[in-house]
């Protein structure tokens, strides 16, 4: 028999470490070639990690709820000595000690501040660098008791800075399904340091949802009294999204303009097409990628569309970043990122479309394919709804809905006359914050995206 070492696999760029959440495997089961083992979690996104290798396993080498380095050994594998020989692990450094170092990038440039271990060239500012000088702690125990999930980095910071569960609980999330981000929570530090905090007024009027969301996580009661109602608890996903949206609403002054489209062109083409395009490429063509293009040409044409807002300061980002919420089976949300979409053609579009969606339905997405979206799209038509009110997805400033194409009798207008003739027709509505986008960009913008959605070009080539 040949003992093979499963690593905790890199989950992107930015992520360092992640919380064993259930083990899949116990030891003694067999395990297939790719077989999930075990569920973790980071700060953006779930995961599960798969075994490359079959045989049986022996033994777990991490418990639930523990924190494991990226690259890590997490599991052994007795693997079947007939010609299998195990895959030698990649060498793994011996542990550092390492002392956090937290630089800030000045208002002028687009970034947050970030935490780091290795020195970056940029700026240290007074008040926030003093982080990097605190000696290291163990985090709080009540930490776990908290219905939200705080990645080990963002509990190691609320340590150092005496900022209790109850207090962390209340400071509002901008990370994927509204989880606290270490660059939230440091913007929170310096602002209670300067005395300007404005996040903890700001999270008093949400205090009921965890608070709510703790109470329930207390009770057994599996049903009312009368033996009819069934009381379902809330799974940490969807804690967190509630969280999130409700911290939306505090934060933004909701605004929603609405349109009507004519898509018959569009609606023409792409049946045209869908049939070659499949068999030439391997997937198919759906309507999310040509509504992420013109939201992209609208961009460009109103980059003020495209923002975030820190204080009393507009940040106008640098990248088009489209955000698609999708649907997952359990009936959760999540929101998956097509970063840079202004470099990407329709054809490039609709791959990373396909991609991310199948992938976040069989939870294969990393961290990254779920940060640093600025503007968001949802297609409510998908579920036979004619338009929607969506709310905000924080830091973006603007979500658009899409709605059900539908066949209606409409007003044509000819050289001869006004025609009545049957045009697939849709609705799309855009939520925008008013601190910040007024009536006339909004309604604008979403008036924009249709116009580009009309004067489809039958004749195109992808």
């Amino acid at each position: 028999m040949a003992r093979y070492q499963l690593l905790l696999p890199k989950m992107g760029e930015s992520v360092a470490e992640a919380t064993i959440i259930k083990w899949l495997k116990k030891p003694g089961d067999y395990i297939e070639a790719d077989d999930a083992v075990m569920e973790i979690a980071t700060d953006k996104v779930d995961s599960e990690v798969p075994s490359p290798v079959s045989g049986k396993l022996v033994e777990q080498l991490c418990k639930e709820d523990e924190v494991v380095q990226v690259g890590a050994v997490i599991a052994i594998i007795e693997t079947e000595a007939a010609g299998q020989t195990a895959a030698a692990p990649a060498p793994v450094a011996p542990p550092v000690e390492k002392k956090p170092e937290v630089f800030f990038t000045p208002p002028t440039a687009v970034s947050k501040p970030e935490v780091t271990t290795q020195a970056q060239p940029e700026v240290a500012v007074p008040g926030i660098e003093q982080l990097a000088t605190k000696p290291a702690t163990q985090y709080n125990d009540t930490f776990k008791n908290s219905p939200r999930f705080y990645s080990p980095l963002v509990k190691h910071i609320a340590t150092q800075e005496n900022i209790n569960a109850a207090e962390l609980d209340q400071i509002p999330g901008s990370g994927a399904d509204g989880r606290l981000t270490k660059d939230d929570l440091l913007n929170y530090v310096q602002s209670k340091q300067s005395g300007q905090s404005t996040a903890q007024p700001q999270a008093v009027a949400q205090a009921e949802a965890p608070k709510l969301a703790s109470d329930a996580s207390k009770t057994k009661v599996s049903s009312s009294m009368s033996g009819v109602d069934e009381i379902i608890e809330m799974d940490r996903m969807r804690r967190l999204i509630a969280d999130h949206m409700v911290m939306s609403k505090h934060t933004s002054p909701h605004v929603t303009s609405f349109v009507e489209a004519d898509v018959t062109s569009l609606v023409l083409w792409r049946e045209k097409i869908k049939n070659s395009f499949e068999k030439r490429e391997g997937e198919k063509i759906t309507f999310t990628p040509i509504f992420i293009e013109a939201v992209v040409k609208a961009i460009k044409d109103m980059p003020m569309i495209n923002v975030t807002v820190s204080g009393t300061q507009i940040i106008k980002k640098g990248n088009i970043n489209i955000s698609m919420a999708t649907a997952l089976p359990n009936g959760n949300l999540i929101v998956p990122v097509i970063k840079k979409a202004d470099e990407l053609n329709l054809l490039g579009i609709t791959k990373a479309v396909n991609d991310l969606a199948n992938r976040a339905r069989i939870g294969k997405l990393l961290p990254d394919d779920v940060k640093e979206g600025t503007f968001t799209i949802t297609n409510v038509g998908t579920f036979g709804n004619v338009m929607g009110t969506p709310i905000i997805n924080q830091p973006q400033v603007a979500i658009l809905a899409v709605g059900a194409i539908k066949k209606k009798p409409a007003v044509i207008e000819t050289p001869e006359g006004d025609v009545i003739a049957i045009r697939h027709m849709m609705f799309l509505s855009l939520s925008y914050d008013h601190r910040v986008v007024d009536g006339a960009l909004g309604g604008s913008f979403v008036r924009r995206v249709a116009d580009y959605l009309e004067k489809w070009d039958s004749a195109r080539v992808v």
